[in-house]
């Protein structure tokens, strides 16, 4: 998301002249994306496709664009100044969304395609902005779906110049054509591949100086100062002498915000800290002379991007954090957060990140090692929570009925973590009624119930038990919550039908369930007789000898057919095994007499006697 979001591409700016036009503003030929060439004036568009540009049936100019006022035909002026106001007042998500209706104008002039010498008539249109590459994009409505509806909604021509494999020449075209294939109606590169071609169309636009390869990127640059209080100073001032503008001495940091009992915007276009006058006079750290504060504070995003950095060291009043500390902490474990964050926070961490490793500020390259996005939950209809659906869940109603821990638990237990999953008061009713069984198992009548007894673990249940430390472990770890829930649901069930429960067994079942229901547990903790709180006991850990069964299910099979389940001794050899088989009253049956050819013993799955 992040690659897509910086947009490196690399491709191609080609130069096309326009068609008699003569001469342009000396202001205009000043812009990177105008030149008088020949005594031709010519504008500039970039393109990753230089292989479709013999399929180029019309030009779009940015409303915004310089040349518009320029070329645009007497008869014509009126028409394209009302777009103009039309698009100013979009923003720009508005004019460059995909399903949108297409609209534009066509200015009267003419541009001449530097392959062919084809006159290709020039449009301005929105959904070309003027801060994205040069303003200005060659249209190849074959090859583009969005050139394709606009050459649609004005009747412009398309013309399919790569012809896919197996593609119809004669068909009526209802969509754009997948631009990889063959060339066709491309003067010499007809034939050719496309990917071929795109190397021999760059060089000959490069030899004769109507294009020269290029790289570009969607990210744009983004004003970091902000005209509001709240945020952080900017560290420099402005010097009134001849120093200009002059960083602060590192023991002047952090720059801190003035107290003002008013921050309200000026009214004059100054940033409120303008207001703060004893803050904003001040000397040059270079000169001594006097100087201004800067009045502009950083956007929320640069202290939101090293937090973790921070909360390294968050007391250290000499440095934003101590060294050796960052060196022995970083990088950061886990970082759980939507995906939305992708392009947003966690792109601006890595920046930061990146920046501060380059200075040898960090030790590490990037800040986090493990991403989760954590799935949606949505209302109980399965649309999103939104007020105006009326199906938001309020979860101080929830914790009022139910209290924080199975609030908690339900969440973890309601899917995978990565999942879109709806809420539902009644499954939290379920979660609910495991924590009272576990309550009711240990609590009874307000004294240790008489059911928890000193009892050595052993047999099935312990085996049970240990297998629940290691997967509830294991969850934890890959942070499958859910299935570490079930888990010690099912061991729950298991203790309530003995008739006595070990103490152990129900104490690693407290403190597994710690982390997700800790307030529930630590009570359960001290009920069970411990004075130190729980949260300073060892977590459970499990004996790889007690998760070995001490039987083994066999399936046996009459020839190839199901006959029988039999519990055989994990230690038992296949003689023995086949011997506990043949004597089974169900296997004799379905043998009716007949002799034995052969018997198959898979291990620990498997038998299969053959008559």
């Amino acid at each position: 998301m992040q690659r897509n979001w910086i947009g490196r591409s690399e491709g191609v700016d080609v130069w096309f002249a326009l068609d008699n036009i003569n001469a342009v503003s000396a202001d205009i030929v000043d812009d990177e994306r105008v030149r008088i060439q020949n005594g031709q004036p010519q504008f500039k568009i970039y393109t990753t496709r230089p292989d479709t540009l013999f399929g180029v049936t019309y030009m779009v100019l940015s409303p915004e664009h310089p040349l518009v006022a320029e070329i645009t035909a007497s008869d014509r002026l009126d028409a394209v100044k009302k777009y103009q106001q039309q698009a100013s007042r979009k923003s720009e998500m508005e004019r460059t969304e995909l399903a949108k209706e297409k609209t534009g104008v066509f200015t009267g002039a003419n541009a001449i395609n530097p392959l062919n010498g084809k006159k290709i008539p020039i449009w301005i249109a929105d959904y070309v902005l003027a801060s994205y590459g040069t303003g200005a994009i060659m249209a190849v409505p074959a090859h583009d779906q969005r050139d394709f509806e606009f050459a649609q909604t004005f009747d412009l021509p398309i013309d399919v110049v790569i012809v896919p494999e197996g593609f119809d020449m004669n068909q009526t075209l209802h969509e754009a054509v997948p631009a990889a294939g063959l060339m066709h109606h491309s003067g010499d590169f007809t034939g050719m591949p496309s990917d071929e071609a795109k190397i021999k169309i760059t060089a000959k636009l490069e030899a004769d100086g109507m294009g020269q390869g290029a790289v570009n990127y969607k990210l744009r640059d983004w004003l970091f100062s902000r005209q509001r209080y709240w945020g952080e100073p900017i560290p420099v001032v402005h010097c009134q002498g001849e120093c200009g503008i002059v960083p602060l001495n590192e023991s002047d940091l952090p720059l801190q915000l003035p107290d003002m009992p008013d921050f309200k915007p000026t009214g004059t276009g100054e940033p409120p800290l303008a207001k703060a006058k004893d803050w904003v006079n001040t000397q040059c750290p270079n000169c001594d002379g006097p100087a201004q504060r800067e009045l502009n504070t950083m956007p929320q995003w640069a202290g939101s991007c090293w937090y973790y950095l921070r909360y390294i060291d968050a007391h250290n009043d000499q440095a934003a954090w101590d060294p050796a500390k960052e060196k022995y902490w970083m990088s950061v474990d886990l970082y759980v957060g939507g995906a939305e964050h992708a392009v947003l926070h966690l792109l601006y961490s890595r920046f930061w990140h990146h920046v501060l490793f380059d200075l040898g500020l960090v030790s590490t390259p990037e800040p986090f090692k493990k991403l989760i996005n954590q799935g949606l939950i949505l209302g109980e209809d399965g649309e999103k929570m939104s007020k105006s659906r009326g199906n938001v869940v309020n979860p101080d109603d929830v914790i009022r009925q139910y209290g924080a821990d199975a609030f908690r638990l339900y969440e973890m237990f309601m899917g995978p973590l990565e999942a879109v999953k709806p809420w539902s008061m009644n499954n939290i009713e379920g979660v609910d009624r495991f924590l009272n069984k576990l309550w009711r198992l240990v609590v009874k009548e307000d004294t240790l119930n008489d059911k928890v007894q000193s009892v050595p673990l052993e047999g099935d249940l312990k085996q049970l038990v240990h297998k629940t430390i290691k997967q509830v472990t294991d969850d934890v770890e890959a942070l499958r919550l859910n299935t570490a829930i079930s888990a010690m649901m099912i061991l729950l069930n298991n203790l309530q039908t003995q008739d006595k429960a070990p103490q152990e067994a129900v104490e690693i079942l407290v403190l597994l369930l710690a982390p997700f229901a800790p307030h529930i547990a630590e009570e359960l903790w001290e009920r069970l007789g411990h004075t130190e709180g729980l949260s300073h006991a060892p977590w459970p850990r499990y004996d790889e000898k007690a998760l070995v069964s001490s039987e083994i299910q066999f399936v046996v099979q009459v020839n190839g057919k199901t006959r029988l389940q039999l519990m055989v001794g994990a230690q038992a050899s296949d003689e023995e095994i086949k011997a506990l088989a043949l004597e089974h009253e169900t296997v004799q049956k379905h043998m009716a007499g007949k002799p034995l050819r052969k018997c198959i013993v898979v291990p620990k799955r498997l038998i299969n006697l053959v008559v």
